[in-house]
């Protein structure tokens, strides 16, 4: 360590943080407070990750977007998309490793939920995850799902059993109910699919409905950070976690330091150490404590 900076390789760790709701502030910008902090892990030789639900179409959205508004470009150096489906090199914008469900799983899935009575979608597999397919097993009007419908509508068509026996692989299945039935349908997917990954998250439309997501087994954030930390040969201890929602916990539980912030559930801030929320730089506050924690390691 020289003038208190880490060298590279030395006292190496991982930073981990979700986007929606963490990084990202509820007008969809970026602190620049929390940009910096970032960028100063970086310049510590600490590695900086993303780990987000959304599809590789969806974050280039949003970083066009910030782009736009003449946001610097994000100071990281991997992104996980699709809740730990895909690996992506930040600066190479290539994939490093991607996972999907087989053909006959996606039938025998459909199956399941057709049998239930639950709206769903089918999404193609990385990178093209923002098309899919839907089938509707009643209304959907006025609900989340009928507005995600609405919001991609060029990208999305219904289909039948028979269609989708032709379909081949998906990254997902996405079934999103209503706030009031998440714990329900969430537990009964779940012991469905044991073979599966199924993960609930808090819909980032109208932040109250349910979106149950159904991968291939293993697929998730802290399996995907596993990956990464033992091709950069980071042990856990030296990785932190930062994150606001359900689907982040398999993370935050896996990581050697981890982080909710404050606009977090509230009954999950006695189980996790709490900084600010994601609009008053709560990303910040945890880099600084681990980067702290990583100058006392090395000593």
């Amino acid at each position: 360590m020289k003038n208190g900076i880490l060298s590279p390789g030395a006292g190496k760790g991982i930073f981990v943080v979700d986007f929606d709701g963490t990084l990202l502030r509820d007008d969809k910008t970026v602190a620049g407070e929390d940009s910096r902090a970032l960028a100063t892990l970086r310049q510590n030789g600490i590695i900086t990750v993303v780990a987000t639900g959304r599809s590789l179409y969806s974050f280039r959205k949003i970083m066009n977007e910030l782009e736009r508004d003449s946001q610097p470009r994000l100071p990281l150096d991997y992104v996980i998309l699709s809740t730990g489906a895909g690996i992506m090199d930040f600066s190479s914008d290539s994939f490093l490793q991607s996972r999907s469900l087989a053909g006959e799983d996606i039938v025998e899935i459909s199956q399941v939920l057709d049998e239930a009575g639950l709206n769903y979608m089918v999404h193609h597999r990385i990178p093209e995850t923002h098309y899919f397919l839907y089938r509707l097993n009643r209304s959907s009007s006025g609900s989340d799902f009928g507005n995600r419908l609405e919001l991609y509508r060029e990208f999305s068509k219904p289909f039948t059993l028979e269609q989708l026996s032709a379909f081949g692989g998906a990254t997902e299945i996405l079934v999103i109910v209503r706030e009031d039935q998440g714990e329900d349908v969430t537990s009964f997917l779940t012991e469905k699919f044991k073979n599966n990954s199924v993960i609930r998250a808090t819909s980032p439309l109208d932040h109250r409905s349910v979106w149950i997501e159904i991968f291939a087994p293993g697929v998730s954030k802290s399996s995907a950070v596993s990956w990464l930390s033992r091709k950069l040969s980071v042990p856990g201890k030296r990785v932190c976690g930062v994150g606001n929602d359900y689907n982040d916990l398999d993370l935050l539980d896996w990581a050697g330091m981890a982080f909710l912030v404050a606009n977090g559930p509230e009954h999950l801030h006695s189980k996790y150490c709490v900084v600010a929320g994601n609009n008053s730089c709560g990303v910040k506050e945890a880099a600084n404590r681990f980067l702290a924690r990583m100058r006392l390691l090395i000593r």
